[in-house]
């Protein structure tokens, strides 16, 4: 199947052919017949499957041929609306749809939290047809009257289950309220707990299914490895790691913003170019951060967990937890910026004492054992005397020495990615 057989337009297929993308994901397959036809959408999958481009190509389409329709001119009316539960989320959606409709005339504004409004109300001034909105930003700017929703012709809630964890419920209840009761509305989300099921329920009317079940889950798809080590003696392993693997792309996740700060300083002074993004930075200088990372401008990225939500970086050789979460769905969030679409991606984790229990909780989640690496210049026999790496039930995919994982992180993370290149012609990364 390719992207003409879905019945899409010209204007739009030549933005994704130029995009070297020709094959639509099973999500993108299943969806946008759904959409042009204009029914409602239960969408469940995985981020990496091609959510973004399975809700945004219909929409683009549709509004771009009611415009060309009725031959409207003027200034133009928001038309769309979707929301999103992150800074990096809103802009790498926006970012899509300006790919995918440029060759409609289409216009999108994206506002978010933790910058000035000024950019973004002069945008709203100019008119557009699609507006991508965290929900905060989004009620404080219809609370000080510089957008209505009342034009609203099609809706979606995107990440619908990270938004209900962040604590957004309220807020997009009072969005929807605001929206017209006549309109298409589409429901996306990884996980479907019942929660999730009640929320959809109310926003959907007669609603169509899509739920595309992984190949493997993301605990299966990503190789782990843990290292047991002192609190102390991290900023030695972890800087041992990156200088093993230099040009490697890595992703380093930190509990604390102050944590992160404390490990880019470390790196520096082993003359390791690294950056921090966390919730003390501005949006802006986040962005910023991340383009560069994005453009290898620097290997080494490392993170706060809110602050890594939406991060989406195409051949991300390894995520290094060095604090582990205490919360056991978080790791699976953490390893999953790796091995993105068909990818093969690669996790190492630090286990001081006090992080045995996390270690014990994360394990029970993805119900396997994690491959313990002994052979490191800071193990501690006592600490990893206590796990039973024998009985791993993921033992062909253990991780090896650190030594071996630089192998694979200099021309062996090339090489999976060569061996994963015929894929490229599925439409997966946004």
């Amino acid at each position: 199947m390719t992207f003409s057989d879905l019945g899409i337009i010209s204007p739009i297929l030549k933005a994704i052919e130029q995009q070297g993308y020709s094959e639509p994901t099973p999500i993108q397959a299943q969806s946008i017949p759904i959409l042009l036809e204009g029914h409602d959408l239960l969408g469940s999958a995985q981020t990496g499957t091609g959510k973004t481009a399975a809700f945004t190509i219909p929409i683009i389409q549709r509004i771009f041929l009611q415009r060309t329709k009725k031959k409207k001119k003027g200034r133009r009316v928001l038309r769309a609306l979707i929301i999103s539960p992150t800074r990096e989320l809103t802009i790498q959606i926006a970012e899509n749809i300006s790919i995918y409709s440029r060759y409609t005339g289409g216009k999108n504004v994206v506002i978010y939290g933790g910058v000035s409004q000024h950019k973004q109300t002069n945008a709203l001034r100019n008119g557009a047809d699609i507006l991508i909105a965290t929900p905060g930003r989004l009620l404080d700017l219809i609370g000080q009257g510089y957008i209505r929703l009342n034009s609203i012709d099609y809706f979606v809630l995107d990440e619908a289950d990270q938004m209900l964890d962040m604590g957004f419920i309220h807020d997009i209840k009072k969005i929807i309220a605001k929206l017209p009761v006549k309109r298409q509305s589409l429901f996306f989300s990884a996980t479907m707990p019942q929660s999730i099921s009640k929320l959809s329920d109310q926003i959907l009317n007669h609603p169509k299914r899509v739920t595309i079940a992984p190949e493997q889950t993301t605990a299966e798809k990503v190789s782990q490895s843990v290292y047991f080590v002192t609190k102390p003696d991290k900023n030695d392993l972890l800087i041992h790691i990156v200088s093993k693997n230099p040009g490697a792309s890595i992703l380093v996740f930190s509990r604390t913003k102050h944590g992160a700060d404390k490990i880019v300083r470390a790196l520096h002074k082993s003359n390791i170019n690294s950056e921090a993004i966390h919730g003390n930075k501005s949006q802006n200088a986040r962005q910023k951060t991340l383009q560069r990372f994005k453009k290898n401008k620097f290997s080494v990225l490392v993170a706060t967990d809110i602050a890594a939500r939406g991060i989406d970086v195409s051949k991300l050789s390894l995520v290094i937890n060095y604090d582990l979460p205490n919360v056991p769905e978080t790791y699976v969030h953490r390893i999953g910026r790796t091995g993105r679409a068909q990818e093969i991606g690669e996790s190492v984790s630090f286990c001081s004492n006090t992080e045995k229990k996390y270690l014990g909780d994360i394990q029970k989640l993805i119900n396997q054992k994690i491959p313990v690496i002994s052979d490191h210049p800071f193990n501690n026999p006592k600490d990893g005397g206590e796990f039973d790496t024998k009985k791993t039930k993921n033992k062909s995919r253990s991780s090896p020495s650190t030594s071996k994982v630089s192998k694979k992180m200099g021309g062996s993370f090339k090489g999976k990615f060569k061996k994963n290149s015929k894929r490229k012609s599925n439409f997966k990364k946004s």
